[in-house]
Order: C-alpha cells, then structure tokens, then sequence
C-alpha cells in the first residue's frame, strides 16, 4: 500500500507499507474467516486482515473508538459456495463501546471502504454478530450486547462498487435479564421463507426466536439440557433428503465442557388417522423429543440429536464445517457431518459421526501443549475445509492444514503474531538486520525479513523470530547495545531494576539463517558464545542460560511429574530454525538469558538509551521529585553506575545521545529540555555536565531526536507542537524554527539524515491519533555558526497506513548505504501494531 497526501517543497517522498505485526484480542468471537479467505480480528482498536496463505497482515481499518469485540464476514465461510464469483465482500465489526461498522472490501483490487456506522441502539459493548446471505445480494444479522438486547437487520448491497447499502432494522429482542453471548442463524426448512434465531447466555438455556424475512421474531421454545453458561452457536444448512430440505441441525457448546447436537425435523401435518396412528405409537424416540417450534403454518420437532464429551475446559466455540457445492443429488450443496469444538483445554477437535453407528467420536485433535498456552478462545474453519484456525489467550494464532491425501495428516503452518498489549519501546539490530519490540503484554519480541531461496529480493516477508524475554511485569522500555561483539540488549518494566539480555548461540544461527539469502552474513561472536539458551523460572522473571556443553541428562521422574503445572516448569530446548517459527517455539524455546541486573532506581524504570560506541547506557524511572528524576549512567561491561544525572523534577520520558556521544539530551514531563556533556576522560572515568535546560514546551515533552549530522535536534510534546534547537558553542542552547501546530499531541519524532553535505533529514513525527508524517529538515549553517533550519511537509501518511492509537515510538532502520534512496521506518504504538515502511526518496 503506498501513501498519499504529497505535500510541501523539498524531496518527493513515496512511502508505502511492508510489515504489520499485531497480536489479537483476547476474546471470544473476536476471529471471522471469510468467504474470501481472508481472516478479520481485532487488535486493540483497529480491525486487522490477514492472509493465511502468505501468514501476513494486509491492513488495519480505523474507525473504532473502543477495542473491537466480535467481527463477521458477510458472506462468511459458510457460503463460500455461493460466492465464488463475487467482486465484493463485506465485514461487520462490533466494539466495546457498543458500536457496529460496516466494511466494503474489492477482492480483486484489494482496497477497503468504510461503508457506514450502523445506528449505535447497543448500551454496551457488542459480544456477537451473526449473519447469513438470503440471496446474492441481501443479508440478515444479528448483534447481541452486554446490555441484554439483541438487534436484528437486514443489508441490501449494492450491484456496484461503491454504492449505497440498504440498511434496515428489523427488530430488537430482550430475553430477561441476563445478557445472550451466542448467537445463529438460519433459513428453515421447507419453502416458508421463515428465519430462525438461536440466543444462548448466561442463563443456561438457548432461546429459539422464528420470524419472515422482514416481519418481527416471536419467541419459539427453550431448549434445556446444558449447565453452565453457552458460548457457542452454530447451524448447519439444512440438510437435504430425497432433494428436498427437511431438517436443520444446530450445536452448542458451553462452560460445562459439553457439546450438544439438536436437529430441527420438518414435521408433516397430520389428518385425523394419522392422528390416530400417532398416538398409539410408543417408541424410544418419543421420550427424548424435545420441544416444537412453530413458524407461520409450519412445526418443527426438535430433539437432541448428541452429546459430545471430550474436552477438559470450557470449550468457546464449534462451528460446522463449511459445505462445498459437490453434491451427488444436484443440490447447490452439500453439508458434511463435522464439527470444529475450541476449548480452553489448549486443544481444538474435529467431530464426525461414525459410518456404520452413527455415534459422533472425535477424529481429530490438535493443540498447544507448551507450559505458557492457556487455552484457545475460538476455533474456524476455512472455507474449503482443509484448515483450521484458533486464537488463544497469549493474542497468539495457531493454524493446522491437512497436508494429507489418502488419510488426515494436519500440520502446523506459520501465521501472523505480535503483541497484544499497547507497544511501549522498539529499536533497530545494531546493523539493521531486526527490529526488537517491547511490550505491556510482558514480553520482547524481535520481528526480521525472512528470505526464502525461491522468492526474489523484493518479496522477502517478515516474521517474528524471536521472542527473547518473557517476563512477570509489563515492560516500558528496551535499548540496543551498539558496539562490537554480541547482540545485546537492556529493558526496563514495572519494577526497579534494569535487566541486560546476551544473544544465545541458537538465535546467532537463527538470524543467519534468516538473512544468508539478503547479504553475506558473517558473525565473529558466534565463536566466543557458549550459551546455547535459556530456560523460565518459576516467577517468570529471571531467565537461566541453557550451556552448549552443558550435560543433556533427563533424571528420572515419578508419572506424576509429567503433568503440567506450574510448579515443575519443562526444560526450553533451543534449536536453529530454518524456517520461520510457530508459536509453540516462539513462546518457550527462543528466549535469550539475562546476564546482568542493573539495581539503582527507586521506581519503575520508564526510559532507556545507549550510546553509539557502545560504552555507556542511560536510564530513568517514573518520578515525582528531583531526586527520584535523576538519570543513571551505566557502564557497559562492567555494568557499574558511573554516573547520576540531576536536572529534571518529574520523569524523563525520553534519551538519546548525539551522533558523535558528547551530549546526553533529556525531555521530561516537567516540560523541560536538559543538555548534558559528556567526556569520556579514561576508559573506568566518565566527566558530565548540564550545559542547558529550558522549558521548551507548554505540556509535558514526549519525544526528542538528534539531527544525525550536527548538534540540531528536536523535541516534541502534548501542546501540539515540534521545535528545532541547536548547541552552539557547545554551552548553549538556541532555538531555531517551530513546525506548525499539529492536528494531535505529538508522542514521537525521530531525525535520519539524507544528505551530510547540505544537512538535510527527514523528520518522523507520530502523533497521539496514530496519524504520521514526514517532514523535510534543512539546516543552514554560515561561518558564525547555524543561521537557521526550514522545514517542509512532505508527506502525511494515509490513515489506513498508520496506528489507529498513539504512536509510542518511530525508528529509523540503520542504513549503511545512504546513497540507495530507500530507507525504512518502524513505528509502534497503542494498537498493539509493528510497522515498518519503506520510504522511497526521488
């Protein structure tokens, strides 16, 4: 996807994106697979669309104001037999906040449209929306909220791209006053053009409503029988006999870890003999019928058709497999007899009816035994029924494909991860060659472009490939250790200390593996390094190195000792990957080991940097006093604080060192830029000094940045407002320009130089709307010093590119050839998102 909104003089600048990386959000019904084979989720406020087939992010829409809860394709995979030649596909989303969108998607040229904002009737937030395609063009849905109110309406599309949908509020539904978290639709049986609506919730039972197609819905029957609240609903087509649909099939599932299938039999209507004969007539079938539904003129008998047992958890969702439209009797299509079950058991299960008994046993199973998964809150299927999808609690996907021809062989396939709480701190590899995120979801996550040997250069697709800490505290900040020798990094979370990170042997070989195809990798480290991993303790804080040479010796265990708990915690077993990992490896065997705690600070640490010549790393914590402010200066190596910065009153939001590691920059939320010098005199002794500090802004300051060429740099703050400054004389501070005011707080800037001889830059600005821009920088210098800097906009990126949250932080990739025209800049934010865009300079 490329930018738009060109503004301003200077360069053209043409952006588009190259990576999203995203976690889900945890809930149910948050996950919809589409008849076009694309997967909708929510990721914070956004909805997010990925391509199972390249396991990529495609876009993120904005339009939600709260975290979005539920989303459903219009048609769904349902229909996917019906909607083989369709031009355009539809996506409903519900959020928190009770609101439903409705999105337009061109298949074929890949572009989205917000159609409109459904009439906002829900109090609260929007738990489920189903839906069903009545004839090519119409659709009817439903949505049910935490408000115990369930909507029912009908959407006209149009023949066009582009045009009006007709939109149509059928009827509003209460059941009491427990909420309805499930629910199904469906056409009934038998040519009555008669809708019915399935509602299940937190008061066991599940409510059958039937109405026409734009008449209201009556109330029907309750059908009794599970004990705990339902979480899942889901009809099959009608099934089909002598050509003819005669009976529907619905299953359910809920928190008693029970599945019940319930069959909805057309009934004929009966003379008076056959009245007769009726009753005479005593047989088992009798005594487990259920209740009758009337629709209109005509009655279904409902009766319980199975009970599936096998799941140890709740189980949050089943779902029919979707019918395909080979079918031996003419029919449009045909139902097969299997169901997906997802359960917080961390398993998912395939359920068939057994050919000669008709008994449903379960056929499959798959699922994530590591320690660290904590159950699946959905389970789907695509639409020619030959994968599966499930989203978990860690905001993770886990996605298994029958890979098998004569018999069932389901294997796990790569997919999209990220975080899946706001992104707090990234940084660029010291080389560029991977981009380290950190997170409030309590874990580092390293994201790199993967090239595999068949695609050329330009279709390299990135991948996490790491996830090197997993920790008990939301984490705020991470800085990359520059320098020689091994990759190391240093974060700061929730708690007092700082913790240093060394990369094991296995991921030094995972990254060569990763780039080999990009550029002739060759890592001098890979020698010395004698740590092959790292294993999780039992708090989940500190991580032990795994040795190469260390015994590999199992001891023996009691039976009792192999259960899951979490007191025995199992033993990470890194291994180079060759390919992309999934995440069962991702979650537990990539971690790096900690070699250092950095203990000084009285409050949580908020701030990180480190230094170009990789001698010295800064640090925060979040303060209320000036003696709390103080920054620290680390050594790195010996890990000794050698220094103790005062200037600011309130936390220092923001670090970052000069080109050439003279000055130490600081902007806090006390409003106030500081200056330090710092002189590097001896190799054990550091001399520093504040040299200036101004209150620079009318609000807190967020963000600051070096010019990568001079002593300029930039600051920029919640007033709306970004300034250049520059040191003069090495003592003072002066300020050079103001860009105009901005349409949102400013939350991140960062500088990356164009060209040296007339010192120009770009200027990343992101904002607390999750809008970016780029801004064109040139200072101008005369023999007396710096005259002044001019700045031009060049390019506003398009919403649809960017955060639909605050941006947290921008980084530019470390580009050793400036001369190629093509930068990269990575961005985090808010919505859970990583992004990188590639920057294209004419």
């Amino acid at each position: 996807m490329s930018s738009g909104d060109d503004r301003g003089g200077g360069r053209g600048v043409g952006v588009k994106g190259v990576f999203i990386g995203a976690g889900c959000n945890r809930i149910v019904n948050n996950v919809s697979w589409g008849a076009c084979d694309l997967v909708a989720f929510g990721a914070q406020n956004a909805v997010a669309i990925f391509n199972p087939k390249t396991a990529q992010i495609w876009t993120t829409l904005p339009g939600h104001k709260a975290a979005v809860n539920c989303t459903q394709w219009l048609p769904s995979n349902k229909f996917a037999f019906r909607a083989k030649h369709l031009d355009w596909h539809y996506l409903l989303s519900g959020d928190a906040a009770g609101a439903i969108i409705l999105w337009e998607c061109s298949v074929l040229e890949g572009k989205w449209r917000y159609v409109q904002q459904l009439p906002q009737l829900h109090k609260k937030g929007v738990t489920c929306i189903t839906g069903i395609m009545v004839s090519q063009t119409e659709a009817v849905f439903a949505s049910t909220s935490s408000d115990s109110t369930v909507y029912i309406w009908e959407v006209v599309f149009p023949s066009t791209s582009g045009g009006d949908c007709e939109l149509l509020h059928l009827d509003s539904l209460s059941v009491g006053t427990k909420p309805m978290v499930a629910l199904s639709l469906s056409e009934l049986p038998g040519s009555t053009g008669h809708l019915v609506l399935a509602m299940g919730g937190l008061d066991n039972k599940i409510h059958l409503y039937s109405g026409e197609r734009r008449g209201k819905f009556v109330r029907g029957c309750e059908l009794k029988g599970h004990t705990d609240w339902i979480r899942s609903l889901d009809f099959a087509l009608p099934t089909c006999t002598n050509g003819e649909a005669s009976n529907v099939l619905l299953v359910s599932s809920s928190q008693d870890r029970g599945i019940r299938i319930w069959k909805m039999a057309l009934k004929e209507p009966l003379d008076s003999n056959q009245s007769a004969y009726r009753k005479e007539k005593v047989s088992l079938a009798s005594y487990i019928e259920g209740p009758v539904l009337i629709a209109g003129t005509t009655s279904y008998q409902i009766s319980l058709e199975s009970l599936l047992i096998g799941h140890e958890d709740w189980v949050y969702s089943v779902e029919w497999q979707p019918p395909s439209n080979a079918s031996s009797e003419g029919i449009a299509y045909c139902q097969p007899q299997s169901i997906l079950s997802a359960s917080m058991d961390k398993t998912m299960m395939i359920w068939k009816p057994e050919k000669t008994s008709g008994i449903w046993m379960n056929v499959v199973t798959v699922g994530e035994l590591s320690h660290c998964a904590l159950g699946f809150y959905g389970g789907h299927w695509s639409p020619n029924g030959d994968s599966i999808l499930a989203h978990g609690y860690g905001g993770s996907f886990h996605l298994w494909k029958n890979v098998g021809t004569d018999y069932e062989n389901w294997q796990p396939q790569k997919v999209p991860s990220g975080h899946f709480a706001a992104i707090t701190d990234i940084a660029w590899g010291r080389s560029g060659q991977y981009l380290l995120s950190v997170s409030h979801d309590q874990t580092t996550r390293i994201f790199a472009p993967w090239q595999n040997e068949a695609s050329p250069r330009d279709k390299e697709s990135w991948h996490e490939i790491a996830r090197p800490q997993v920790h008990g505290h939301d984490i705020n900040c991470v800085a990359i250790i520059q320098g020689k020798g091994n990759h190391r990094f240093v974060s700061g979370a929730d708690e007092k200390v700082a913790r240093v990170f060394e990369a094991p042997l296995s991921f030094l070989k995972t990254l060569g593996h990763a780039i080999s195809q990009t550029s002739n990798f060759s890592d001098d480290s890979q020698v010395s390094v004698q740590i092959l991993g790292a294993n999780m303790s039992a708090l989940g804080l500190s991580q032990k190195p795994i040795y190469v040479h260390a015994e590999q010796h199992t001891p023996d265990k009691n039976v009792n000792d192999g259960l899951d708990t979490f007191e025995t915690i199992p033993d990470a077993v890194p291994v180079v990957l060759t390919e992309p990992p999934i995440e069962d490896q991702l979650a537990w065997h990539t971690l790096w080991p900690e070699s250092h705690k950095l203990y000084g600070h009285g409050n949580e640490l908020f701030a990180l940097c480190s230094d170009h010549d990789g001698k010295f790393v800064a640090s925060s914590c979040k303060a209320q006093s000036a003696a709390v402010a103080e920054i620290w200066l680390w050594q790195i190596g010996s890990w000794k604080a050698v220094g103790r910065l005062q200037s600011h009153t309130l936390t220092v939001t923001q670090m970052e060192f000069s080109h050439d590691d003279k000055f130490l920059l600081a902007v806090s939320r006390d409003r106030q830029f500081s200056v330090f010098s710092i002189d590097k005199a001896g190799t054990d002794e550091i001399t520093y000094q504040l040299i200036a500090k101004q209150e620079a802004h009318k609000r807190i300051i967020w963000a600051c940045s070096w010019n990568p060429y001079g002593y300029e740099f930039a600051t920029g703050s919640r007033d709306k407002t970004v300034k250049i400054w520059t040191v003069e004389n090495e003592s003072s501070v002066k300020l050079l320009a103001t860009l105009p005011l901005f349409s949102s707080s400013v939350m991140a800037l960062s500088w990356v130089g164009v060209d040296c001889k007339s010192n120009e830059g770009l200027l990343a600005v992101g904002m607390e709307n999750g809008l970016i821009e780029l801004w064109n920088l040139s200072v101008k210098r005369s023999d007396d010093g710096v005259a002044g800097a001019v700045a031009s906009l060049v390019v506003r990126l398009e919403p649809l590119m960017c955060h639909v949250s605050a941006v947290n932080r921008l980084a530019w990739r470390n580009c050793k050839n400036e001369d190629s025209g093509s930068l990269q800049l990575a961005s985090c934010g808010v919505d859970q998102c990583v992004r990188v865009f590639e920057v294209n300079i004419n």
